[in-house]
């Protein structure tokens, strides 16, 4: 049973993007959060729907819940935000890390993206580490965990944690950090920042994928659960065994399917590009020849 002084937590999992939201609540003011929210997106024809965001706004309505915040993680390489949608239906406040200044000083060039603002204003806050903010009556520190991204910040709210891509649940690991800004180093340290958190601290992963052997999707574990089950991290590893298991593994993975369009616009706010003078907005390709291929671009 929630204490008066624990958050609500309802999760909101998006099998196509692997992506879990969390609608996040102080149960005595009603007021609440929206931690990660997805839009949906097809890749395969470049539309859009807002299904996802409508499911949590119709949930927030049914429980009679304000919505304040909507926070994220860090600008995802797997799915577009759905913030902007929530802030134009709630008034939201839309934050992120205020690392995010970084990533977009990596991406605006990759992009040529001359719309892009790289201070971050396109945001309505940006926090610093072990900032402290409240959603009703519910104390929320932000803790900076670098490594995924520079970027990537986790919400500590009473005993719940909601982790964003730096862990997985113990049978799957740990987040990549193979992007660019992304440090295995830092991820290791970051790692350990939650670790160190009392061991019946609640997690709550960004994503899940299913570890083999396992048949259904999870997204909530425990400090002590990972530091006795996790695959990447059990039996003490060290921070340089670690980094290069991580960096081993990484050089195995793809890029997610929609890490181009994803960053283009999660950068931003959620914000697609400017239209162009049909009215239409675009999402950018870079197109980047391997060694030799050149010749097939010209």
């Amino acid at each position: 049973m929630t204490s008066p002084s624990s958050p609500a937590i309802r999760a909101f999992f998006d099998e196509p993007t692997n992506t879990v939201s969390y609608l996040v609540s102080d149960p005595a003011s009603g007021r609440a959060a929206v931690i990660d929210p997805v839009l949906d997106y097809d890749h395969g024809d470049g539309s859009v729907d807002v299904r996802s965001v409508e499911t949590i706004l119709e949930a927030a309505r049914v429980d009679g819940l304000t919505i304040d915040w909507v926070l994220e993680t860090h600008a995802h390489a797997d799915h577009l935000s759905g913030a902007p949608y929530i802030k134009a239906k709630t008034g939201a406040r839309v934050g992120i890390g205020e690392h995010i200044k970084d990533v977009q000083k990596i991406f605006r060039p990759l992009f040529n993206a001359d719309d892009l603002r790289t201070d971050g204003s396109d945001f309505d806050h940006l926090f610093k580490d072990g900032e402290r903010f409240m959603i009703g009556g519910l104390t929320v520190e932000v803790m900076h965990t670098p490594g995924h991204t520079p970027a990537d910040i986790a919400y500590r709210i009473a005993d719940a944690v909601f982790v964003g891509d730096t862990l997985f649940m113990p049978d799957y690991g740990t987040a990549r950090a193979d992007f660019p800004g992304g440090d295995a180093h830092q991820l290791y340290r970051s790692i350990q920042k939650l670790l160190a958190l009392p061991p019946q601290t609640r997690l709550f992963m960004c994503h899940d994928y299913k570890a083999p052997g396992r048949d259904t999707y999870a997204w909530e574990t425990t400090v002590q659960a990972e530091r006795d089950g996790n695959v990447h991290l059990r039996g003490g590893v060290s921070e340089d065994d670690f980094v290069a298991m991580r960096t081993k593994r990484d050089a195995t993975l793809k890029a997610p399917t929609l890490l181009l369009p994803s960053i283009q616009v999660n950068i931003r706010a959620g914000r697609f590009p400017k239209a162009q003078q049909n009215g239409v907005r675009y999402l950018l390709l870079p197109v980047r020849p391997r060694p030799g291929a050149e010749a097939g671009i010209s």
